[in-house]
């Protein structure tokens, strides 16, 4: 475990001597978060970097401000040996600033490939929990602007799309599958438009350490390879402001065309309670196409119960066959993401693929249970 308060300056950094966020920079970021109730009861990722440090020092005299109150949870993936004396050290110092603390350890075997998604998966699994349990809607989280740009250099080399390339977004709703069932939570990130060493900074104005991981600098990880290109891109024009700014501009043309995909939705289709979905093709042909394969690619996730869309091809075939008179009457069905699609008069009928749904699930009194997806 290496504690640090003056580290020296990381690889790629481009703002060494950024100032320390204050109270009323920290409750403006809030602000373009809210709603929140009176008296907000936020939940706070502290991993003891120096980000989620400064996160938790902040949100907690912001909310305390309001009537309401923070608590911090660290999730011990124990998958090194120092990291449960990390996660103490983490409670020790906010125990000495009256922040409420919580370690959430991830229990059961481990993944033999692609540890750091599974790791991924189940801190966010815990946390989402621990929120529903204690009635916490909120969940903060501290990725900031250099993790912003490092998540567009990795998602170019991956060739994503638009929604890839609008990386991470200050706001999000998301729904997680944990033990008491299916848990939805707000993830919301204030930090987005800061540089790391704003946060650095903050920390040594308050007197406060931190922990340094040593994975931020193992060169196993595509992320650090990325952070390590960071100065050159810089020298380019590509500073991380700039690749964090580009990724805000590609988040608001997203967000308007997902606009775009709910309207032909709420015109198009019709969710019946018996699980299966109705398309009217009419609104739908006449749909700017991208509007449609999304709105078509949201319906099969949605009955399919998957978590990602089908692949593009498949997708897209589909589509040309559904705004094509001729060719969608002559359908007897189609089958793609879990899904049976088949011609009802002007509509496609869209229900769960049999061979595909879970074949039972165990009831249990006072639970909530979530079949199928």
């Amino acid at each position: 475990m290496r504690l640090s308060s003056l580290p020296e300056r990381s690889a790629g950094r481009t703002d060494a001597h950024a100032a320390a966020v204050d109270a009323a920079q920290f409750d403006a970021l809030m602000q373009r978060l809210g709603p929140f109730e009176d008296s907000p009861q936020l939940a706070v990722a502290v991993s003891g970097g120096a980000d989620s440090m400064a996160l938790a020092l902040l949100a907690a005299e912001w909310s305390s401000g309001r009537g309401g109150a923070v608590v911090a949870l660290t999730v011990d993936h124990g998958l090194r040996p120092e990291s449960a004396a990390e996660a103490r050290q983490v409670r020790r110092w906010l125990a000495a600033r009256n922040i409420r603390h919580h370690i959430l350890a991830w229990r059961g075997g481990r993944p033999t490939g692609d540890v750091q998604a599974a790791a991924r998966e189940a801190r966010y699994r815990l946390l989402a929990q621990w929120c529903a349990r204690h009635g916490i809607l909120h969940l903060l989280l501290a990725h900031h602007r250099d993790d912003q740009a490092e998540t567009l250099m990795l998602r170019l080399a991956r060739g994503t799309g638009m929604d890839g390339l609008a990386a991470m977004a200050p706001i999000s709703h998301a729904a997680f599958e944990t033990e008491d069932g299916p848990v939805g939570l707000r993830l919301l990130r204030p930090f987005l438009g800061l540089p790391k060493s704003a946060l650095e900074a903050t920390l040594r104005e308050a007197g406060q350490g931190w922990i340094e991981d040593p994975s931020n600098d193992d060169p196993g990880y595509g992320r650090v390879r990325i952070r390590r290109l960071m100065p050159l891109l810089a020298a380019e024009g590509m500073s991380p402001q700039r690749l964090a700014a580009t990724a805000a501009h590609i988040g608001r043309a997203r967000a308007a065309l997902e606009a775009a995909v709910s309207r032909l939705a709420a015109e198009a289709a019709a969710l019946h309670p018996a699980g299966y979905l109705t398309l009217r093709l009419g609104p739908y042909r006449t749909a700017p196409a991208e509007t449609a394969l999304r709105c078509l690619a949201r319906a099969l996730a949605t009955i399919g119960g998957t978590d990602y869309p089908p692949r593009f091809e498949g997708l897209e075939r589909l589509h040309a066959e559904l705004v094509d008179p001729a060719a969608w009457n002559t359908q007897r069905g189609r089958t793609l993401g879990g899904c049976r699609i088949v011609p009802v008069g002007d509509t496609a009928l869209i229900c769960r693929e049999p061979a595909a749904a879970t074949a039972e699930v165990t009831l249990r009194a006072g639970r909530t249970v979530w079949w199928d997806g």
